[in-house]
């Protein structure tokens, strides 16, 4: 009884799971260095191409309910990710209105790195930001800048880990 339990058990699992990982779609293109997956159907790229350079975003449905941005970032061979956050929040971000700080993490993925998030508002709204630096040289870093809602953001944190973890170079 208790083996029909367990298998029944397993057979529930993997038809939960299974879809779930079948939504997930690869998204590169060949101007491209670098591929990722994205969770669910509901996010979609939004050109932020120009006459010289392709730099595609990507919107969970709309922009307000998560927003990415990816660049690539030189770096001096004795800058550390944290050194890069850190400089990316004091120059950048820190002159938002109603910026609060939130902690580093570490974070472990085909590319490691470090993560800050922050608070901010927008034409009165609670904002969130979470921002990945990944460190794929000595020399290079891939930064991918999450924003939302706060509510929103904070719900989707591990559809934005998933990403992050899928990022990869070609």
């Amino acid at each position: 009884m208790r083996k029909v339990i367990g298998l029944i058990g397993l057979v529930v699992f993997f038809a939960l799971v299974g879809p779930a990982q079948a939504q997930t779609q690869l998204y590169t293109t060949e101007e491209l260095e670098y591929s990722l997956e994205l969770p669910s159907p509901v996010w979609k790229v939004s050109s932020g191409r120009d006459a010289v350079h392709q730099h595609p975003e990507f919107l969970n449905g709309e922009k307000l309910s998560g927003y990415l941005r990816i660049r690539k970032e030189a770096t001096d061979g004795n800058t550390t990710m944290s050194d890069l956050a850190r400089r990316e929040l004091e120059q950048k971000v820190r002159y938002l209105p109603g910026f609060v700080e939130g902690k580093e993490d570490k974070f472990n993925g085909r590319l490691d790195g470090v993560t800050v998030s922050y608070e901010f508002t927008q034409t009165g709204k609670p904002m969130l930001g979470r921002i990945y630096f990944l460190q794929s040289d000595a020399r290079t870093a891939y930064v991918l800048h999450f924003t939302g809602l706060r509510d929103n953001l904070a719900r989707i944190r591990n559809q934005t880990d998933l990403i992050a973890r899928s990022f990869k170079l070609k």
